[in-house]
């Protein structure tokens, strides 16, 4: 962990699990139209944060994957995608209490699939901005380009917040399946977390699919 902080640290597995690791059940609502409800394990980003103590100029916090094309087999069938794996945050996003540093879900430490051995979780944003499997995170002055912002910038901005009003290109957000339901459920705004985090968005104009 470093970039524009005053105490840059490197951290074990052993480390992070040092932190007072909690559970929370958040839903997980996917861009495309389907949704989870998830117990994970893990602690507030903003327990690390304050650890390293961000300087001033610090703006957001870049979140950078392990890049591993054996032990990853995705990364070699598609090249076209720029690797690795990058996601961001405004740094008053990062430091929300809801936003996690997960280690676990189901009471039971993290899978390869489910982003072993640390990742993000934002319950207020679609799926996709909560990376997995975290070897390296800087506090920037600069917008961070995520994977997707790169991929398809048409298609994915960096905020991504659910927003049942404003649909993907080949999406509808209005409504979502949750997995295990036949039918489909209203999407809430912000995932259902709004008295939580509206109060970050004051003043930008939320029917732009930011």
């Amino acid at each position: 962990v470093g970039g524009l902080v005053n105490n840059p640290k490197i951290y074990s597995i052993d480390d992070l699990r040092n932190y007072e690791i909690e559970e929370r059940i958040y839903r997980l609502r996917c861009v495309e139209a389907w949704s989870m409800v998830i117990p994970w394990m893990g602690f507030p980003l903003n327990k690390l944060l304050n650890d390293v103590e961000p300087k001033a100029e610090a703006k957001y916090v870049r979140f950078e994957t392990i890049d591993d094309p054996e032990g990853m087999p995705g990364i070699k069938k598609y090249p076209f995608y720029q690797w690795p794996y990058v996601e961001g945050l405004r740094i008053d996003e990062a430091m929300n209490d809801l936003t996690l540093l997960a280690t676990g879900l189901y009471g039971k430490d993290l899978l390869p699939q489910n982003g072993a051995p640390i990742r993000l979780v934002v319950p207020w944003k679609y799926g996709f901005k909560s990376i997995k499997s975290i070897v390296k995170i800087d506090l920037v002055e600069e917008m961070p380009k995520s994977l997707w912002m790169d991929a398809a910038p048409h298609e994915y901005g960096f905020y991504a917040n659910v927003k049942p009003q404003v649909n993907h290109p080949r999406w509808t957000q209005s409504n979502e399946r949750r997995i295990g339901e036949f039918g489909r459920r209203d999407t809430l705004m912000f995932n259902g977390y709004e008295e939580e985090v509206a109060y970050l968005y004051a003043g930008m104009d939320l029917s732009k699919n930011y």
